[in-house]
């Protein structure tokens, strides 16, 4: 193993990354070292780049969260892994394992947390540290590239999705249809879930119906929300706000029958403002959901085993990351982008 390694920094907030050799670091106790084959790129990776949220990371910082590779190296007394093992590293690089949060299954609320490429090094770099706790395995026929969005978009999708409690053959919406849509879509098709899909792009509301939703919405249709109350008998039992806008977020809301459930994967743009009134009358509930636990991850990963989810990525060489970073910036990617770090 070559004592330096490539990786791609944030020095200065708002600026490009800088690629760079940097010392690879070593497993401390109950650390594994992972060889990074493949690492997606999220919006939260743009936040960290562009230090645009409240709280900012330290710089300088390796960004990134959604890396997969090999177990290259263990810590003192890691017995759960084996160099060689195929593996990921998600958001949450650790917590602390005993607060109320971390006992209950909630472990993605721990106050304590130490996040994957903003609090710690992440994954846009030849290998990453990361709790063996933390890791998780990767089925041995998944590809990686397309296995990378799962420990992030995936999962959170997929979570967001068991927290509207919708049943299987309800209704449930999906607004935006982008890196983290394309993928809810599949997860609530894989749950039983009837599917309606809302985005403003054409090309993403084909994506949408190829990926076999069952109705598909022009969400700048002023007539949407009375199109989905008309064809699912009264509303959605449940919806899921993955774009960033806050018309989505009023949609969201809009379409969901009594007693329905609202999850907020995405953040909105601005000022989202709520009328009270119509919640208590018709017993709604709103809820935020950030990521999922380990449990919420395996779950996610065994419907990518079973066939039922694949993520729609393009696929690009690592040293291309600010291109693709900037890609993003202006809402280009279709599906999710994974660079490619196996060369």
């Amino acid at each position: 193993m070559s004592k330096t390694m490539k990786a791609a920094l944030i020095r200065a907030f708002g600026e490009p990354l800088a690629i760079d050799e940097v010392p690879t670091p070593e497993p401390g106790a109950s650390q594994v070292l992972v060889r990074i084959v493949a690492t997606g790129v999220c919006h939260t990776d743009l936040h960290a780049v562009d230090g645009d949220w409240a709280i900012k990371p330290e710089i300088p910082l390796i960004p990134g969260h959604e890396g997969v590779g090999y177990v290259a190296a263990l810590g003192a007394g890691v017995t759960s892994l084996k160099e060689g093992d195929r593996v990921g590293v998600f958001w949450l690089n650790r917590t602390c394992g005993h607060c109320e949060f971390c006992l209950s299954g909630r472990e993605m609320i721990c106050p304590k947390q130490i996040n994957t490429g903003f609090a710690t090094n992440g994954t846009y770099a030849d290998y990453v540290l990361a709790d063996a706790n933390y890791v998780r395995p990767i089925p041995e026929d998944a590809d990686f590239a397309e296995t990378a969005p799962i420990f992030c978009a995936g999962l959170t999708t997929y979570k967001g999705l068991k927290q509207t409690e919708a049943l299987p053959g309800q209704w449930v919406a999906v607004l935006g249809v982008g890196g983290l849509g394309h993928l809810a879509v599949q997860y609530a098709r894989a749950m039983g879930f009837r599917v309606i899909a809302l985005d403003i792009s054409e090309e993403k509301r084909s994506l949408a119906r190829d990926l076999g939703a069952d109705l598909v919405i022009d969400a700048a249709d002023k007539e949407a929300v009375r199109r989905i109350r008309r064809e699912t008998g009264g509303g959605c039992h449940g919806a899921l706000v993955t774009a960033p806008a806050v018309a989505a977020f009023s949609q969201g809301l809009g379409v969901l029958r009594r007693g329905g459930t609202c999850v907020m994967n995405g953040l909105p743009d601005g000022e989202f403002p709520v009328a009270v009134m119509g919640f208590v009358q018709k017993g709604l509930t709103v809820r935020g959901a950030l990521v999922g636990s380990r449990q919420d991850l395996n779950e996610a990963l065994e419907f990518v085993a079973q066939g039922k989810v694949r993520a729609t990525i393009e696929v690009e060489p690592f040293e291309r990351v600010n291109e693709v970073l900037d890609r993003l910036r202006r809402g280009e990617v279709k599906g999710r982008a994974v660079l490619n770090l196996s060369n």
